[in-house]
């Protein structure tokens, strides 16, 4: 066989037309008609895009934990990473590491906030939320905590939409709550244009403050009347101080009404002891009393005064037995047997 290929010269062959993407217009196919007019008409159009803006806020948070959670903490880290879009997750931390080794994952992760859960005693859970690398940040106790699959709330909404946040009036009158506002406000936020998060805002986070303490709260906004119903999580922060570094740092503030859960587990032992000492000196004095010898009250001279004394009986010895007493009922059948039988002889006689 003879090779039939052969070399093309550069101008002489005629080019081959380009290739058209599938779907493309180009006057012909079934995609296209001509009008009455003649002017063709496309059946299909793509539709603009939702945004055309573009990512600038780069605001990524890294949400983990040590090792020693139970399963409702476990849930509720579930439930953050689920809310926020702009969230990454890591491994469990050993117990062993110290807290700045984060700031290294934070880099490693391209992480700049951080929300550390940190479990203690597998009974106390703390909480830390950070500015990685440079600080500041904040150590909470977590108390009251109810995940979105144990709350069942009616309320719902989109995945990867973007929150409001709603702050208490407190949080611009004291200069610690209105530092943890801004962070609060750049951990929650979810970054506009952001690839994951969807551009509608249908949930609001709030942030109210009574008894010292941090009230988190996640409800939907109904767009008919504007309501709120809760969606979950919910939980409680107890601040304990507010660091100037990442994780660590000189103190910039530290919470005079916290109590730490093994001062408030001591204190409930001791009410506990205390009222059991109380229950047996009062044993104690009942036995006492019931021991000692009772006073002798002396006898009223006036006391009998309006007795009468009653008229005594001659005593009467009876030297003869009485007579036994017959029941009525026995009696009666007596007789009537007798007059039964006497009725009998007196028909055999006749």
């Amino acid at each position: 066989m003879k090779m039939a290929a052969a070399k093309r010269k550069r101008g002489g062959a005629a080019a081959r037309p380009k290739k058209r993407a599938r779907g493309a217009p180009d006057g012909s196919g079934p995609w296209a008609k001509r009008g009455p007019q003649g002017a063709e008409r496309e059946e299909h159009s793509i539709p603009a895009p939702v945004c055309k803006g573009k990512w600038k806020n780069k605001e990524r948070v890294l949400i983990f934990s040590s090792r020693g959670i139970n399963f409702r903490t476990r849930h509720l880290m579930q439930d953050l990473r689920t809310l926020m879009p702009h969230s990454k997750a890591d491994t469990k931390m050993d117990r062993k590491d110290k807290l700045f080794v984060i700031n290294e994952i934070c880099e490693i992760k391209n992480c700049n906030k951080c929300i550390f859960f940190e479990a203690k005693k597998k009974q106390d859970l703390y909480v830390w939320f950070s500015n990685s690398p440079q600080g500041p940040s904040a150590k909470f106790l977590v108390q009251n905590i109810h995940t979105l699959a144990e709350l069942k709330m009616t309320g719902n909404c989109l995945r990867g939409s973007r929150p409001l946040l709603s702050f208490d009036p407190v949080f611009d009158q004291e200069p610690h709550y209105a530092l943890l506002k801004e962070l609060f406000t750049q951990i929650f936020s979810t970054p506009q244009y952001h690839p994951k998060s969807q551009p509608f805002v249908d949930h609001v986070f709030t942030f109210s403050i009574t008894d010292n303490r941090i009230w988190f709260r996640n409800y939907q906004i109904i767009e008919e009347d504007a309501a709120l119903v809760e969606i979950g999580p919910r939980f409680v922060l107890n601040l304990i101080k507010i660091f100037q570094g990442s994780f660590g740092g000189p103190t910039l503030y530290e919470n005079p009404h916290y109590q730490s859960p093994n001062m408030h587990r001591r204190l409930t032992r001791l009410a506990v002891a205390a009222r059991f000492r109380e229950k047996q000196q009062m044993k104690n004095l009942q036995k006492l009393r019931k021991k000692e010898e009772k006073t002798v009250i002396p006898v009223d001279p006036t006391e009998n005064v309006f007795e009468t004394p009653s008229e005594e009986k001659p005593l009467e010895i009876e030297l003869v037995k009485p007579e036994l007493k017959v029941n009525l009922k026995k009696r009666k059948k007596l007789f009537q047997r007798q007059r039964k039988g006497q009725k009998k002889l007196s028909r055999v006689g006749v």
